[in-house]
Parts: C-alpha cells; structure tokens; sequence
C-alpha cells in the first residue's frame, strides 16, 4: 500500500494512493482515526488494506501532499551514516549511531516549498531514507527490528550548515521550519522487502548529486531501531532518518546551496520521488 497524508479544501486527511487518484479513508472513517499516525499499528495497518480494493475518491493532483506523518511524536535524525559522507566530512568511523532530532513543523510535504529562511544562505540538501515505525517497542532486539517497520518514504533532511555548526549540538541547523521534506508518500514494509537492496538518489534542478544503494550504511536498518528503542520507547508513526551519502553541497567545491527557484528531488527504489520547489521566506 501507499499511505499519504495531504489537505484537501482546508481539511486535513489520509488516504490509500491508486493510480492517479486517493482513496479517502479519513472520510470514509468518519473522523474516527484524526491522522494516519493512529492507523499506522498492525492493527490500523490491517483496517487500511481492507480499503485497498475500494475506488479512487479524489484525483491525486487536487490535494495538498502534507508530510507523511504530519504529527509524529518523534523524529530521529542519523548523522554520518554512509562511508562516502564519512570521508568527506573527515570524521572517524564512530562506535555509535549519531543522533539529532527533528521537530514536526520543520517538515512540509511533497510539492510543498523547502524554505530558505533570511538567517542564512547555507541551505543544503540531504537524501535519506525515513523508516516509519508501526508497532512500537523498547529494547528492540536487532532480529525482530523489521517486525517493528510500517514502511518506508523518501526524506530530504534540508540543513542549515553554519547554524549547524554553531555548537557540537545540530539541532539549530535542522529546524528550521519547512527545511524538511518527507514524502510523497509512505510504502508499506511488504511492498519493499530489503530495504539494503534499494537505491537513493538526490537531483538538484535535474544533476544527480548524490547517489548510493542503502546497503552502504554504517549502521543498518535493525541496528538502528536497536539501538534507538534501547533509550526510548518507539510508538507508531515515529520516524527515523537514516542518514545521507556523500555528495552534499557543503563538501563540494566549490560548495553548493539551494536557493530560491531551484527543484531538489529524492528518489528511492520502489518509493517514488520526493519533489520540493526551494523559496525565499517571506
């Protein structure tokens, strides 16, 4: 299944993606699940593929792509997690996953704008894989890790680098508002299999600038939601970014930023592409 969230004549709902057109089962619901967050346990999960054979309710071009969880409770961010970006970054091959996190209104949606905020002119792309959480956990055992999995989506974890920099914290660099992108839309872990068979790619106005298969992380899929559920507890609709490979604009040279006008996409195997126009803050 394809799960997407999106607004549609300023109501905010879900759906099942066929084809070119939604299935809108937050109205077929009746409001009783407010976001797709609640349908995301096995539970929910199964109510969602009872409504896959029903027909389409909306076009696809009509609505609003919202950020696939628009509400999630968490969102962890992996640094350095690609041996290509480890060696242009200089930085040693760590022990231990490298974590920040995000907040939810620092992410927009699909076709949505990324916004380069006045603070700064250093805003930079990063392709990554988002691995959605459906039945939550604590201490997670690597071996049952993919159990733990709703599905996959595209991510564009946009930074902020001198922000970033600031202090040995990343935090301020990776939230401003509408500097992340998740989407299009969420595909269920059955429709993807290994998700370390995949490949990633990031464009800039149509140039790849980053490319790698997944099975390139430093620290897997099952190592990451080990170790992530070992100091919190996952719930469903909790996100985890794996990390970006080499290829960012700020290790290019000379360097490269995103600026009003540009287009940058994320394409992963078997997901889709993550599309996002760049603009000014206003």
């Amino acid at each position: 299944m394809k799960l997407v969230s999106f607004r549609k004549d300023g109501r905010s709902a879900y759906g099942l993606v066929k084809g070119d057109g939604i299935v809108d089962v937050h109205a077929r619901l009746g409001g009783e699940h407010a976001t797709l967050r609640s349908l995301l346990d096995p539970e929910g999960l199964r109510l969602l593929a009872s409504l896959a054979d029903a027909p389409a309710d909306l076009p696809l071009a009509s609505v609003e792509f919202l950020p696939v969880v628009p509400d999630p409770e968490k969102v962890f961010c992996i640094g350095v997690n690609y041996l290509s970006h480890l060696i242009e970054t200089g930085r040693p091959t760590p022990e231990h996953p490298m974590v920040f996190l995000r907040v939810a209104s620092s992410q927009t949606g699909h076709l949505q704008p990324i916004v380069k905020p006045v603070d700064s002119e250093q805003l930079d792309f990063e392709g990554e894989l988002a691995v959605i959480i459906g039945k939550g956990g604590r201490r997670i055992a690597k071996a049952d890790a993919f159990d733990h999995v709703a599905g996959y989506a595209c991510y564009n974890d946009g930074s902020i680098r001198d922000w970033q920099r600031h202090t040995s914290q990343f935090a301020p660099g990776k939230n401003f508002d509408r500097t992340g992108a998740f989407g299009p839309w969420l595909v269920t872990a059955d429709e993807i299999g290994d998700p370390a068979t995949l490949n990633i790619w990031t464009r800039l106005n149509g140039e790849v600038m980053q490319q790698a298969p997944l099975s390139d992380l430093v620290f897997d899929i099952p190592t990451l939601i080990a170790y992530v559920s070992s100091f919190a507890t996952l719930s469903p609709g909790d996100v985890i970014v794996t990390g970006t490979t080499g290829g960012v604009g700020a290790f290019r040279d000379p360097q490269l930023w995103m600026k009003p006008g540009d287009i940058v996409e994320i394409e992963v195997d078997r997901i889709g592409v993550l599309r996002n126009p760049v603009v000014a803050e206003s």
